[in-house]
């Protein structure tokens, strides 16, 4: 995990050194020899060399640099879609379910899955999970609408009454795996919210191959009479899914940030300029790959917290009450929560939490100050203040870039940290 809790004010003069030990250095550091020797040496001199080299030690080197992948980006940590850390599949596909049906605040969400998914004799489609305690009306007709979406591979979208239902396959270069089915009442189902479920089930889909890949890797490890060739093709299916899973995980969040935005009716590219500037100071500072993109999530989700409110909030053309004052000062911690259950996710949960602190100790919720605050916290805060001052907003007009930067200076070591927003003048 990234986060680098305290800092001194030394920390900011060697940045490389606080984010050191980047997992795609160690990935491309371990794999480059093998690399050079199998695609940029001639196959003769290849064969000279192989011939002073054991398989044996060839096999040793590969089941550790196996043993690396498998360590750096194993299941419990940054990337699937969802923890699988219950033994109970119905209760983390029912966690699943609930989870967009509260995202996307629609009548229902369930999720089927292939029999082979589940481990089960069945020759159909198994319910695997929903957002309700039982799926009212699972008619034929319902049945229908999934087994057709699973077997043409295309989403479905239509009205039935006064129902608008939604069936998105499950499938990609990683196999087919199932449906997510939707139902809405009254409302259609905005286009925002269908680009996330098309993004999710991909997302779902590479993240459980990446699942029987570990697996698989596991046993290999223990038998004693693998080859070398076995074991460089499944180090190169690894290395391959998990270059999938770090282009789907940005999708998601790009999906995921813009739904947020649709609800919350803020300018559709407000959280995607704040991400962009976050990202270029995390490149100023000469902060490492991770870290840039986990600074990039967090400022692309900052307002997750909006898609899990209700709409009529941000409807509401009069005066707010008291208690929708309450839901949406409060939307940061609602946002914190909904990460928690998105497990690769949760390393970017204390940026997003922390990014309306202030340097002199005064802002939400903790009240941190200065060097206590996470860095990337400190540099989302500048980023999104910049962005919203050059931004018009309904009651007042937006303001020069430079006029921006005197606001940012002025309050420098005041609001912002000074380090950041002297390398946010830098790349203005």
């Amino acid at each position: 995990m990234s986060t680098e809790g305290i800092m001194g004010e030394q920390d900011l003069k060697n940045p490389r050194e606080i984010f050191e030990n980047d997992p795609m250095e160690e990935i491309f550091a371990l794999n480059m020899g093998e690399f050079l020797t199998e695609h940029l040496i001639s196959q003769e001199l290849l064969e000279k060399i192989s011939s002073s080299t054991s398989d044996e030690k060839k096999i040793s080197g590969l089941k550790n640099q196996l043993k690396e992948l498998i360590s750096i980006y194993s299941l419990d940590k940054t990337l699937t879609l969802l923890g699988f850390n219950s033994e109970d599949d119905f209760i983390i596909y029912n966690s699943i379910a609930k989870t967009l049906s509260q995202m996307l605040e629609v009548f229902t969400c369930s999720i089927w899955l292939t029999p082979e998914c589940l481990n089960n004799p069945n020759d159909r489609l198994i319910l695997a999970g929903c957002s309700e305690d039982r799926l009212e009306n699972s008619s034929s007709k319902l049945m229908d609408y999934v087994n057709d979406t699973f077997s043409s591979k295309k989403i479905l979208y239509l009205k039935e009454g006064n129902k608008s239902i939604l069936s998105v396959p499950m499938s990609g270069n990683a196999g087919d795996v199932g449906v997510i089915y939707i139902e809405n009442e009254n409302n259609e189902i905005p286009q925002s919210y269908i680009d996330l479920i098309k993004v999710t089930s991909k997302l779902f889909v590479t993240s459980m191959r990446f699942k029987d890949l570990i697996a698989e890797t596991e046993l290999i490890l223990l038998d004693d009479f693998v080859t070398v060739m076995e074991l460089r093709q499944l180090r190169a299916e690894l290395t391959a899914i998990i270059g999938d899973l770090g282009d789907e995980q940005q999708m998601f969040v790009e999906a995921i940030a813009t739904a947020a935005n649709v609800k919350g009716q803020y300018e559709k590219e407000h959280s995607l300029k704040v991400a962009q500037i976050a990202k270029n100071i995390c490149s100023h500072l000469k902060l490492n790959e991770k870290t840039s993109d986990l600074v990039y999530y967090a400022a692309m989700l900052q307002n997750i917290g909006k898609i899990t409110l209700p709409e009529e909030v941000f409807s509401k053309k009069g005066e707010l009450s008291s208690e929708d004052w309450k839901k949406l000062q409060n939307h940061p911690n609602i946002g914190v929560s909904l990460l928690m259950k998105i497990n690769f996710l949760s390393e970017v949960i204390p940026y997003i939490h922390y990014h309306k602190e202030r340097w002199d100790g005064k802002g939400q919720p903790e009240g941190l100050s200065g060097y206590s605050i996470p860095f990337g916290s400190r540099i989302i805060a500048a980023a999104d203040a910049f962005q919203a001052l050059i931004s018009e907003r309904p009651f007042r007009k937006a303001l020069s870039t430079q006029e921006a930067l005197d606001v940012m200076k002025k309050e420098s070591g005041i609001k912002w940290d000074p380090a950041v927003v002297d390398a946010l003048v830098e790349i203005v």
